[in-house]
C-alpha cells in the first residue's frame, strides 16, 4: 500500500535531495592578501550565472585557474544528490516486497550519509583551503544555505522511513502468527 507513513518520509526525502540543486550550498568570503581584493566565492552543485561573481572573477586572473567560473567541479555530488532522489522515489514503489524496501531505505539512508559527509568536507577542506592556498586569501569565512542543511533532513527522513518499513513488516509477521 502507497499510502503509508514511510512514502511521505519517502517523498521528503526526495524533497530534501532536490533542494540541493536549487539553492547554495555555502558562500566564501575572503580578502587576497596581495591586493586586499574582497573575493567572494560559492558552492554549489549546479553552476548559476551570477553577474556580479563574474565581474570579480574576471578581474582576477587566479581565480579562473582556480576553479572554472568561480565553482568547482561538483560532479560526484550532483550524481549522489541524483542516485539518493531516485532511490527514495523508486523505494516508494516497492511496498509489496517491504525486506526489499527496507533495504533500499537503508541504501538510501548510506548515500545520504556519505553525501552530507562529502558537502562538508568539499565546502571546508577543498573550497575554502583552495582559497587560501591558490589565492593567497586569509580568513575564509563561510556562510552555511540551505543546500548543506537539506541533506541532513534527507538522513532523518531516511532513517524514519526505514524505521516505519520495520514497522509495518512486524505487524505483518505478528498477524500471520496469529493466523
Amino acid at each position: 500500500m502507497i499510502q503509508r507513513i514511510q512514502s511521505f518520509y519517502l517523498v521528503l526525502a526526495a524533497c530534501c535531495m532536490a533542494l540541493c540543486f536549487m539553492f547554495p550550498v555555502a558562500q566564501y568570503s575572503s580578502v587576497m592578501t596581495s591586493t586586499r581584493q574582497v573575493v567572494e566565492g560559492e558552492l554549489t552543485l549546479l553552476p548559476k550565472d551570477n553577474p556580479e561573481m563574474m565581474n570579480q572573477i574576471a578581474n582576477i586572473e587566479p581565480v579562473i585557474t582556480f576553479c572554472q567560473r568561480g565553482y568547482i567541479h561538483t560532479w560526484p555530488l550532483v550524481v549522489l544528490a541524483a542516485v539518493c532522489i531516485v532511490i527514495a522515489l523508486a523505494t516508494i514503489f516497492i511496498y509489496r516486497n517491504r525486506v526489499v524496501q527496507m533495504r533500499v531505505a537503508a541504501a538510501g539512508f548510506l548515500l545520504s550519509v556519505v553525501y552530507a559527509f562529502l558537502i562538508f568536507f568539499w565546502a571546508v577542506d577543498a573550497y575554502a583551503k583552495s582559497m587560501t592556498a591558490v589565492l593567497g586569501c586569509e580568513d575564509v569565512q563561510i556562510r552555511w544555505f540551505v543546500g548543506a542543511y537539506a541533506p541532513i533532513a534527507a538522513v532523518l527522513f531516511f532513517f524514519l522511513a526505514q524505521r516505519a518499513i520495520r514497522k509495518d513488516e512486524e505487524k505483518v509477521r505478528a498477524a500471520d502468527r496469529l493466523r
